[in-house]
């Protein structure tokens, strides 16, 4: 199947029992069994639930894996990811992160014994020069959160199969409609599915699936242990969620070209970061691994300007955290979503107090535009 089809009729699509179109909810804890150890495939709804298994399975049909695991949110499932190591390992992971992936890591990780070292892993000659013979992985995000930094998957999971190194990738920007990581060499595919799979801003979820059958094994074993799972009801709203994502990002991207044709002509306008500019030092990348550039759009006002007074000016754009949402949503990453990375660390990274970061919704882009008018007129 093609992949609006595979999100439509992917995994468990429909109940077998009723002919039911729509996966049945399954609000239980636990299951009849006819004799001790005799069951129907499930026992208890943490270590398997029929409405989260058709999640699951789907996540695997879209990203081309081999098992699907559903987690209470994708911080949830980058710490099982994370499990899979031992104290005194040591990890490889970009410098352009999600906020929350850094505090992970710096607060609670390295507290545990595992080690890391931070490189642009769009630059992959960093790559080689981090390994040490404790070296157990590289974990990327492409397009990265915010700078939209563009990492050459395959150049990556080249590099790592060559040292035995496991390659993670968070795949939350681009989506399986637009890129698959574990068709250019990657081992597991981590999603925050609060965001574009789901769409709607209505539930908070994390996804993650892998092509290698002892990683999933691995990976299922450390889910029922931590026990950090998604319950029924959630399933079903991502399940649901991902029906329209097809459609939804051919909008979001349209929208998203729009307004930075808009943003590249504004005098307040400092520097834009979006993959499908020709000028953004990852297009060449994006063009090869990706089929589309997607509706994430930073940009950074000159300098001087306030952040702060252009998000808070806006009436149709939504100041909030979080993105992929039909609704577009605005914030400052400084203040924000990065807000746990402590200022020096931020700015090497690139990310200035003047940069904003959009997540370009569905609405009609002339609205939009007028609003993103309203705000500079107030700079």
């Amino acid at each position: 199947m093609r992949m609006k089809t595979t999100f439509i009729h992917g995994g468990i699509s429909h109940d077998e029992a009723t002919g039911s179109v729509n996966v049945p909810i399954h609000q239980t804890t636990t299951y009849k069994q006819e004799k001790v150890g005799v069951h129907k495939g499930f026992e208890y709804s943490r270590t398997g639930n029929p409405t989260r298994l058709a999640l699951e399975k789907l996540i695997a049909d879209m990203e081309g894996g081999v098992r699907g695991l559903a987690f209470a949110s994708g911080s949830a499932g980058t710490h099982n990811i994370f499990s899979l190591f031992s104290q005194g390992d040591h990890i490889i992971v970009g410098d352009d992160v999600y906020g929350g992936t850094y505090r992970l890591i710096n607060k609670i990780l390295k507290r545990l014994g595992l080690t890391f070292t931070v490189v642009d892993t769009s630059d992959s000659s960093t790559i080689e020069g981090a390994i040490k013979d404790e070296t157990k992985a590289i974990f990327l995000e492409t397009p990265t959160n915010p700078l939209l930094k563009i990492t050459d998957i395959k150049a990556v999971a080249e590099i790592a199969k060559a040292h035995d190194l496991i390659t993670i990738v968070d795949n939350t920007f681009a989506t399986p409609y637009n890129q698959r990581p574990l068709e250019l060499g990657a081992d597991i595919v981590l999603h925050s599915a609060s965001k574009y799979l789901g769409g709607h801003s209505d539930v908070v979820a994390g996804l993650v699936t892998t092509n290698s059958e002892k990683l999933a094994e691995e990976l299922g074993f450390l889910q029922n242990a931590i026990g950090g799972i998604l319950g029924p009801q959630d399933s079903w709203i991502i399940q649901r969620g991902i029906k329209t994502l097809g459609i939804r990002m051919e909008a979001h991207e349209a929208n998203a070209k729009k307004i930075v044709d808009y943003l590249s002509s504004h005098d307040k306008v400092e520097k834009i970061y979006y993959p499908g500019l020709a000028s953004h030092p990852g297009h060449e990348t994006a063009k090869k691994q990706t089929t589309g550039f997607g509706g994430m759009v930073s940009f950074e006002l000159k300098e001087g300007l306030s952040a702060e007074t252009f998000v808070e000016s806006l009436s149709l754009i939504t100041l909030a955290e979080s993105l992929g949402a039909v609704e577009s949503l605005i914030e400052i990453p400084a203040l924000m979503t990065h807000g746990a990375i402590p200022s020096a660390d931020r700015l090497k990274a690139g990310v200035k107090d003047e940069l904003i970061r959009l997540s370009v919704g569905i609405e009609d882009v002339e609205d939009l535009i007028e609003d993103l008018e309203s705000g500079f007129s107030k700079l």
